[in-house]
């Protein structure tokens, strides 16, 4: 069935994004959960054994820290979360106040700052593909000489418009190419892909570190 906002741009629906989760906050972080997924599992604790002990992680696209952040928090990393819906940073400052919280959008993001994770799960893959294209800058301001970087994108360049609450959902994705370069020019290495789910190769996650000469 169509919806009220079917001719909606590509680029207005993904504008969208911050206030759609900010008006529906509760409903998300409930239909969100605070259990990780198995899939999920599996690939955190690949990014958590890249980190040193008590290191230092930004979560770009935090929500409202669970169940991620709080994975991270409960096996002693230091989180500094983003996220461009103030209500769902409101929620992770109540529930982990001993951590930094930032309502900010991620693109051109610069706290002045490096970490020894950066993670973006289930969050940049609602921007444009120009905007996930800038996003190696980003994560290369924010991750420090042989740091870690891991998030989650398509399998292909183009977008999957969904609907959630009766609003579209932005999400977009880059050549897995694109992806590939954009990192190596930022000045990560070892880059890998991986499918996210045993059985649906619609999502892939992206692990890289950030050159240690850098």
């Amino acid at each position: 069935m169509p919806t009220p906002d079917e001719g909606l741009s590509d680029d207005a629906a993904a504008a969208e994004i911050g206030e759609l989760y900010s008006r529906h906050a509760d409903a998300w972080a409930a239909a969100r959960g605070v259990t990780l997924r198995p899939d999920e599992a599996v690939h955190l604790n690949r990014f958590m054994a890249a980190l040193p002990a008590g290191g230092a992680v930004l979560d770009l696209g935090c929500g409202s820290g669970r169940p991620i952040a709080a994975t991270l928090i409960a096996r002693g990393f230091r989180l500094t979360g983003v996220d461009v819906s103030p209500a769902l940073i409101d929620r992770c400052r109540a529930a982990f106040p001993e951590h930094d919280w930032i309502a900010a959008d991620m693109r051109g993001l610069d706290l002045g700052r490096r970490f020894d994770g950066v993670l973006a799960w289930w969050s940049s893959f609602h921007l444009t593909a120009d905007a996930q294209e800038a996003m190696a800058g980003v994560y290369a301001r924010h991750v420090r000489p042989d740091g870690i970087l891991m998030f989650v994108g398509g399998p292909r360049r183009g977008v999957a418009m969904g609907e959630w609450m009766g609003r579209p959902l932005h999400h977009a994705s880059l050549d897995p190419a694109e992806y590939r370069e954009g990192l190596a020019q930022a000045g990560f290495v070892g880059i890998e892909e991986k499918v996210l789910h045993l059985h649906d190769e619609g999502a892939r996650v992206w692990t890289a570190r950030r050159n240690a000469s850098d």
